[in-house]
C-alpha cells in the first residue's frame, strides 16, 4: 500500500463509512471502580471490547482502525498498573495474532519501543511480519505513543534520509516519516469515557478528522455505540476548507 497525502494538501475521498477510525479507549479503571473491582479488571474487560470493535469494523467495511492503548504519559501511572498493562499487551499479542492473521487483518504497532522489554519488542516484530501482506482491516495499536514524539521522530528520520531538509522542508517531505504514513488520515476520532480532549494522540493526522466524544466507558462501548458514532459522522458536512455551496455544486 502506498503513502497517503495530507488533507491540508488535497481533498481526500470521503464516503458513508469512515475509511479510518481512531479511538482513545478511556474509562477502563472507572468501569472497574464502579463495580468495586481492581483497575486491572477493567483493562481485561477492555481487551474484550477491542475484539468486538475489530470484528464490527471488519463487518462494516472500515479499512483502518487505530487504537490508543498506552500513551507516552501513561508511564506516570502506578508501577504495578504499568507492569500489568505490559503483561496484558504481551498476552493479547500471544492470544490474538493467529486469529487476526486468519481473518486477513494486518497489525501495525506505532510508538517508541525503546522502553519495552526485548521480549515484547520481538513479539511485536513477529506479529507485524506474520500479517504484513494481509489485505483486510489494518489494525494499528499505538503503544508508548505521543503525537509530539511522532513529529520529532519523523523530523529526525527525514533529516537523516534527506540532509538537505535540515534547513527547510515541506509537508510532503515530512509525511512519509510519520509513524502512520501507511494509512489515510482518520475520518472519525472517538473518545470514550467522557473526557473531551485528544491527549497528544495523532496531532498531525487529526487535522481534519471529525471528533466524537461519548460518556460511555470503554468496556461498555459495544457495536451499537460504534454505530451511533458512525451515524453522527454521517451527519457531518466535511468541507475541507470549501463552502457548503461548493459541495452542493459538486454533488
Amino acid at each position: 500500500m502506498g503513502l497517503f497525502t495530507s488533507s491540508t494538501r488535497s481533498i481526500p475521498d470521503t464516503g458513508e463509512v469512515p475509511q479510518h477510525i481512531a479511538i482513545i479507549m478511556d474509562g477502563n479503571g472507572r468501569w472497574a471502580k464502579k463495580r468495586f473491582m481492581p483497575r486491572i479488571a477493567g483493562h481485561k474487560r477492555g481487551v474484550e471490547t477491542v475484539r468486538k470493535t475489530v470484528k464490527a469494523c471488519t463487518e462494516l467495511g472500515v479499512g483502518y482502525l487505530t487504537l490508543f492503548a498506552f500513551s507516552s504519559e501513561n508511564w506516570r501511572r502506578p508501577a504495578e498498573e504499568v507492569s500489568f498493562l505490559m503483561q496484558l499487551f504481551m498476552l493479547a499479542l500471544e492470544q490474538e495474532i493467529t486469529k487476526l492473521h486468519k481473518n486477513n487483518i494486518r497489525l501495525k504497532v506505532v510508538g517508541d519501543r525503546s522502553r519495552f522489554e526485548e521480549k515484547l519488542v520481538e513479539m511485536i516484530r513477529r506479529a507485524e511480519s506474520l500479517t504484513q501482506n494481509n489485505t483486510g482491516l489494518t489494525l494499528t495499536i499505538a503503544a508508548n505513543y505521543g503525537g509530539r514524539w511522532d513529529l520529532v521522530q519523523a523530523t529526525h528520520r527525514m533529516i537523516e534520509a534527506k540532509p538537505e531538509c535540515a534547513l527547510i522542508f515541506s509537508e510532503a517531505d515530512l509525511e512519509p516519516y510519520l509513524s502512520t504514513s501507511y494509512a489515510p488520515e482518520p475520518d472519525l476520532f472517538i473518545r470514550t469515557g467522557g473526557e473531551q480532549r485528544i491527549s497528544n494522540f495523532l496531532l498531525w493526522q487529526l487535522a481534519y478528522t471529525e471528533l466524537y466524544f461519548t460518556d460511555t466507558l470503554w468496556p461498555d462501548f459495544n457495536t451499537m455505540a460504534l454505530k451511533r458514532a458512525i451515524k453522527s459522522f454521517q451527519q457531518r458536512e466535511r468541507r475541507f476548507g470549501r463552502t457548503s455551496e461548493q459541495l452542493k455544486k459538486n454533488a
